[in-house]
C-alpha cells in the first residue's frame, strides 16, 4: 500500500508545532503559508481526523493531533538518518565495522568509543568481539576485524601505542597470602592461582605461572568472583579491581617483589593505510574514550 502522505506534509505539521503556527512555519520551510495550509489540510482530509482544533484564534492540537505529530517526528528523523547514511556510503562509509579487542581493554572505554560512533552512524553495524592472548591475533590474521586492540603487533601489521595497564597481585583481604608481613614468588607456589584461558587456538599462557595448584577460566567476571571469594589469587588490571580495594574485599600481596606488573596495548587496523572511513573513525573514537581519566590505565 502506498503513503497517502508525503514526507513534506508530515514535516509542515511538525513545523506549525514546532513554530507556533502557519505563518512561523511557512517561513521555517520557506514556504507560503497557503502551502503549509494545504500540507494541514491534506493529512486532515486524507486520513479521515482533525490534527487542530481552534481555540480563540489559535489553532491547538487534538489528542489525534498530539498522537500524529509524535509519530511524524520519528518518521522524518529516521528517514533522515537514512538518507545520512546512504551518503555516508555513497563516500565510501563501510556499513559494517568489526572491532575486537583484548579483555585487558577496559570495557567503559569501548563503549564510551562505540557510544560515540552511534551517534555518528546510527544504522552502521558494529560486531563486537572480546579475546584473550592470542583470539585477538588470529581475529587479525584471519580477517575477522576492522579494528583491533591487542598487547601484540604481529608480523606484517603497524599499531599505534594506545594504553598502558597496570596489574596488581591482589586476593582476597583474609586469604591466608595476605596474613604475612611479606611474601616471595616461592610462597605463592603453595596456593591457587587463577588465570584466564587464551581465547585462541594456540592456548599461550602468559605471566606468573609458578603456583602448584592452578584454576583456568575462560572470562575475567569468573577470576573476579573466585578471587572476592578467597579461592586463590591472581594479578588483575586495576580496571577489574574497582573499588574492591578501598572497601577493603581485597588486598595487595605484600610481595617484595613484582606486586606490579604493566601491558601495553596498540590499536591496530587491520588494512592499514587502507582501512575505511568508518573503522578510522571509530579507532578515533576509541583514542579519545582511552584519553578520559580512567584507574589503572596510563596513556
Amino acid at each position: 500500500m502506498s503513503a497517502k502522505i508525503s514526507l513534506d506534509q508530515w514535516q509542515a505539521l511538525i513545523a506549525v508545532v514546532d513554530e507556533g503556527g502557519y505563518a512561523n512555519a511557512a517561513e521555517a520551510l520557506d514556504k507560503s503559508q497557503s502551502a503549509i495550509s494545504y500540507a494541514v489540510q491534506k493529512i486532515e482530509t486524507e486520513l479521515g481526523v482533525r490534527a487542530f482544533a481552534l481555540e480563540g484564534r489559535k489553532a491547538k492540537l487534538t489528542e489525534t493531533g498530539q498522537m500524529l505529530y509524535r509519530q511524524a517526528k520519528i518518521l522524518v528523523e529516521e528517514a533522515e538518518r537514512i538518507e545520512s547514511t546512504a551518503i555516508q556510503l555513497s563516500q565510501g562509509w563501510e556499513p559494517v565495522v568489526r572491532v575486537t579487542a583484548d579483555a585487558l581493554f577496559p570495557q567503559h572505554c569501548m563503549l564510551t568509543a562505540l557510544d560515540a560512533f552511534a551517534r555518528q552512524s546510527p544504522l552502521t553495524r558494529i560486531e563486537y568481539t572480546e579475546t584473550v592472548l592470542s583470539g585477538t591475533d588470529e581475529a587479525l590474521l584471519r580477517k575477522e576485524a576492522d579494528v583491533v586492540v591487542n598487547a601484540r603487533i604481529p608480523p606484517g601489521f603497524v599499531g599505534e601505542p594506545l594504553m598502558r595497564v597496570r596489574f596488581l597481585a591482589v586476593a582476597a583481604a583474609d586469604h591466608p597470602l595476605n596474613q604475612r608481613e611479606t611474601l616471595t614468588h616461592e610462597d605463592l607456589r603453595q596456593h591457587r592461582q587463577i588465570v584466564i584461558r587464551d581465547s585462541g587456538t594456540r592456548r599461550m599462557d602468559a605471566g606468573w605461572l609458578g603456583a602448584e595448584q592452578r584454576w583456568t577460566v575462560s572470562h575475567s567476571s569468573t577470576r573476579n568472583a573466585a578471587i572476592l571469594r578467597g579461592l586463590g589469587f591472581a594479578w588483575m588490571p586495576e580496571s577489574d579491581i574497582g573499588t574492591s580495594l578501598e572497601t577493603g574485599e581485597l588486598k595487595v600481596l605484600p610481595l617484595a617483589e613484582g606486586f606490579e606488573r604493566f601491558v601495553d596495548l596498540h590499536l591496530i587496523y587491520a588494512d592499514g593505510q587502507y582501512a575505511g572511513q568508518a573503522a578510522r573513525y571509530l579507532g578515533e573514537q576509541i583514542r579519545l574514550a582511552v584519553a578520559q581519566p580512567c584507574p589503572g590505565v596510563t596513556v
